[in-house]
């Protein structure tokens, strides 16, 4: 009898310290009160991205963009206002950060199928999932429960959000503050396997830095000019920019990274050999990054009281 009490006690200790490590999300949140929620968000993307493979990027940086600032909260969708700053026109989300109507679209059929149940940044969180697995990607379980912030940061998002001329130092320090290592910071910089960018981001490196391919460079010059064209866009992998897979290291393997950032993981520094053990296994990098995208989205969730489950994503109830 007491073996069995003990392994009781044992189980129960072991589930709250489960909960604990994910901040008490939970695979099944929604398993009674919103059964539909997972479908109606495939749903969704599934559209989105088949009208606009590049959407998939897009909600992928969102969920970056979002879980960086403030922990996963949705602060980012929230709307400037007279008497409120939000976080869309910080310096490295303004006229680049997209995909919000595809978030409003999935909120109003979550809200049509389960009223006031589901947050925003529980919803960000697997439209991203979504994303990456409708372009080839890995798949992966979304631990629920998020609630949405009240607040915003635009100044948390202008310091804590790394650009794309960053050191490799930089980089690993940056993404270290928010607990990941080394390992899963370059991992997770393989989400630049999709999307596009402007040209202002890129144009030093491919005029000016020598750790590049000269005829990669001189192509992206035909659209990215020295003077004008900031907001023409490239592919930041030159290879499938619309196919969620390994490529990005190859390209800086072969020193094809299109963002000085990039191409630092690849430069004679301390993630050499494990951009050239992506390049060489797909599954590695994929099994990596799904679960580096767990470990974001448990950066500082609102739980329990915290917080609230916002009625429209753009503003606080």
């Amino acid at each position: 009898m007491a073996v069995h009490s003990n392994r009781a006690l044992l189980l129960a200790l072991l589930s709250l310290l489960l909960c604990s490590v994910h901040g008490q999300l939970s695979n099944n949140f929604y398993k009674k009160t919103c059964p539909n929620v997972q479908s109606i968000v495939r749903s969704v993307m599934t559209q989105a991205v088949a009208k606009e493979p590049r959407m998939g990027a897009s909600i992928l940086r969102l969920f970056f963009h979002d879980c960086f600032v403030q922990g996963c909260d949705a602060s980012i969708l929230l709307d400037d206002t007279a008497t409120f700053t939000g976080e869309k026109n910080a310096g490295p989300n303004a006229n680049s950060v997209r995909g919000f109507e595809v978030i409003d679209t999935i909120k109003t059929q979550v809200e049509a199928s389960c009223n006031a149940t589901v947050s925003c940044a529980d919803i960000v969180a697997l439209a991203a999932r979504d994303g990456v697995n409708l372009l080839g990607g890995p798949t992966w379980n979304v631990p629920l429960g998020r609630r949405d912030a009240k607040t915003a940061s635009q100044s948390a998002a202008n310091a804590n959000l790394p650009g794309p001329d960053s050191s490799l130092a930089n980089l690993i320090s940056v993404f270290g503050s928010k607990g990941f290592t080394a390992r899963e910071m370059t991992a997770l910089s393989g989400a630049h396997t999709i999307g596009q960018t402007r040209c202002q981001l890129f144009r030093n490196r491919i005029f000016n830095e020598a750790n590049i391919n000269s005829s990669f460079a001189t192509m992206r010059q035909q659209t990215c000019p020295q003077t004008g064209g900031d907001n023409n866009v490239a592919p930041i992998d030159v290879q499938s920019p619309t196919t969620f897979d390994n490529a990005y290291y190859v390209n800086l393997v072969n020193k094809k990274g299109l963002f000085h950032s990039d191409q630092e993981l690849f430069n004679g520094g301390s993630q050499d050999k494990l951009v050239q053990r992506y390049s060489k296994d797909a599954n590695l990098f994929a099994k990596d990054f799904a679960k580096a995208m767990v470990k974001m989205g448990n950066l500082s969730p609102l739980t329990g009281n915290n917080g609230e489950i916002r009625l429209n994503c753009r503003k606080v109830n």
